[in-house]
């Protein structure tokens, strides 16, 4: 399809004006009930060639030295190791809440050297520390690369994604489980995803109309405390019925989304216009080329000689003013739009002036 001038991407995030009801569940999540980062160091092996160049690299030699090592094998004192089979990488996990000891955990390995591939690699078991440098997963296993590259012997190279990373599923085992607080008796705190007054309030009353006054109060924006049983059996199914609880969310605030890159624009529902009039035209400038043969009178000396010439002309498209009347809403604002045609970056241009002018009621956010 040809992208024409009148053709805009223009994504329009119109809700209905009945808002719909959203779990609980959708909406928050429970203080305390979190994932954890792990990060770990190894080694892959196995490499048909693609592994990192121990000259530059010391300390894949290192450290594969150092796991010798622990076996009993003493490398000699000064030997040049060209390991091209072998890789350095760190290791990369989440540890969900309540996980538990003999679990078992996807792991993404990714080269840090100079490997050219992990294709085909195996990796040696490896410890996963979290923050606190305690080890909380032992990794090792397989790996599966989505990338691949290939190169020619004069030089010429292929490459398809990225082969200098893969996963390993379910490739570490749990060793420790992150203590939490959740059987400790203490008011369970549900977090917003999305700080909003409205919606933390309405999340309130609709426990409360549920379990009786006063169970559930609002902190703040984010935060609804909810009194809970002490048993945690009893927290367990206290929890899975509040969070299959329905609640109205607060409408979003007016707010226009743009991206200048891709040219996409998306305008939230409670978008208004104040009062103005706005007019928009189009400067076209074209520049010809064209070369002309000059030739000399017949008895006149001179040479046959070729002139460029240039032939530059400009053009205003004249669109017509459109007007927004009071309180003009989204449909308003996209059949004006559409009326004049507007490419996707004329209309950045109009939305930010009316911005400046203070006829839009929205907040433009620029991405």
């Amino acid at each position: 399809m040809k992208i024409t001038r009148g053709l805009m991407i223009f994504l329009l995030l119109h809700l209905s004006f009945n808002v719909q009801a959203e779990r609980i569940k959708d909406l928050t999540s429970v203080a305390g009930v979190r994932a954890n980062q792990l990060v770990g160091y190894g080694l892959v092996v196995g490499l048909d060639g693609t592994g990192d160049q121990t000259t530059q690299s010391p300390f894949t030699t290192q450290s594969f030295n150092s796991m010798l090592k622990q076996f009993g094998i003493a490398v000699p004192e000064g030997a040049r190791m060209q390991m091209k089979n072998v890789a350095a990488v760190m290791i990369q996990a989440e540890l969900p809440a309540f996980a538990k000891p003999g679990q078992t955990l996807d792991v993404t390995v990714s080269s840090i050297s100079n490997a050219k591939s992990l294709r085909g690699g195996s990796l040696l078991v490896a410890p996963l520390k979290g923050l606190d440098g305690k080890v909380y997963a032992v990794a090792q296993g397989n790996l599966i690369v989505g990338g691949f590259g290939a190169q020619g012997a004069d030089g010429s190279s292929i490459k398809v994604n990225i082969p200098s990373a893969g996963r390993i599923p379910s490739g570490a085992i749990i060793e420790r489980m992150v203590e939490n607080n959740f059987a400790g008796g203490q008011p369970i705190v549900f977090n917003l995803n999305r700080a909003d007054f409205t919606t933390a309030n309405q999340l309130a009353k609709s426990i409360n109309a549920l379990l009786g006054p006063d169970v559930a109060r609002p902190l703040d924006a984010v935060s609804i405390v909810v009194d809970s049983p002490q048993n945690p059996a009893q927290r367990v199914d206290f929890i899975a019925m509040l969070e299959n609880l329905e609640v109205v969310p607060g409408e979003e605030a007016a707010k226009v989304i743009i991206n200048s890159r891709t040219g996409t624009i998306v305008v939230g529902k409670n978008v208004r216009v104040s009062p103005v009039a706005i007019t928009h035209g189009s400067l076209t400038v074209t520049v010809a080329e064209s070369l002309t043969v000059s030739q000399p009178n017949a008895f006149g000396k001179g040479e046959t000689v070729i002139v460029p010439s240039s032939n530059v002309q400009a053009a205003e498209k004249v669109n017509p003013m459109f007007k927004f009347a009071p309180g003009a809403t989204l449909d308003d604002i996209v059949r004006a739009v559409n009326n004049v045609g507007a490419s996707p970056s004329d209309l950045m241009a109009i939305l930010e002036a009316l911005k400046q002018s203070g006829a839009l009621k929205a907040e433009l956010v620029v991405i």
